[in-house]
């Protein structure tokens, strides 16, 4: 079975009918994420977040590079799953991460991606790339992106309690897709995979996010250089803020037939 996913026995109860049957559950357990400098002996543990297993790689590096601790896959020496839930990431001589200068707690959990702030002021991650060029979308492009999404994603399908991010190209071509039970790990994923791929930025793609369109989702799209988001779901008060700030595209309730656009 899928590491992702978990047999259980559950009671079910229809029309006053009691039922013991079998059912499948998300996996959510905690990954410690380490750093490893050139020059240390020891690791530094950074980071603990819970997350659905898979792809803990890309999630970690996804993770440090939204965060703006790492600013291009060359820092990198190695990324390594140690088992025990653990990813290390060795960094190269000359690398340091000034962990003193990031003012989080790094805890998160499945539900909060910025979790663990000292301050207002450093909730906002400064991105690299700016936003200029408006991009010209078509409907079918866009109609044709939430029906394959759905089709690629077999966590959701099997428990229904599962979050999505997926690039597609401006022709609507999936890319890259990712699930996990927080909405931030699956989008650290997509970004992990790309940002070790050295595609930044992430100029000619559309992200697609299988719920609602957080500030937090909008700011690690903004540190991609991804200029169009689009939510199955609401965006919040902060994304339409950012996007509209950042000269994003913010598209939300995507159906089969209509969406609203909000910056």
């Amino acid at each position: 079975m899928n590491e992702g996913l978990q047999n259980i026995k559950i009671t079910k109860i229809k029309n006053g009918e009691i039922q013991e049957q079998d059912d499948v559950v998300a996996v959510e357990a905690p990954l410690e994420i380490q750093i490893q400098h050139f020059d240390e002996q020891k690791p530094t543990a950074i980071s603990v977040t819970m997350r659905t297993p898979g792809e803990d790689e890309e999630l970690a590096l996804g993770f440090l590079y939204t965060e703006g601790l790492l600013q291009a896959y060359s820092q990198v020496k190695a990324v390594k799953y140690l088992g025990d839930n653990i990813v290390k990431i060795y960094l190269n001589k000359d690398v340091k991460i000034e962990l003193q200068k990031t003012d989080r707690n790094f805890y998160t959990t499945s539900s909060c991606g910025v979790c663990g702030k000292a301050s207002i002021e450093a909730i906002h991650t400064k991105t690299q790339f700016q936003f200029k060029n408006k991009l010209a979308l078509q409907d079918s492009v866009l109609y044709g992106l939430k029906q394959t999404l759905t089709k690629k994603q077999s966590l959701f399908t099997a428990t229904g309690g599962i979050h999505a991010a997926a690039l597609f190209s401006l022709a609507g071509v999936l890319e890259i897709m990712h699930e996990d039970v927080g909405r931030h790990n699956a989008l650290d994923k997509v970004i992990g995979e790309s940002f070790r791929k050295n595609g930044f930025p992430l100029e000619d793609k559309i992200l697609l996010l299988s719920g609602r369109a957080s500030f937090e989702l909008v700011q690690k799209a903004t540190m991609a250089g991804i200029p169009t988001i689009i939510s199955v779901g609401a965006p919040s008060s902060l994304a339409v803020d950012l996007t509209r700030t950042n000269g994003q595209t913010l598209i939300g309730f995507l159906k089969e037939n209509s969406y609203n656009i909000y910056s």
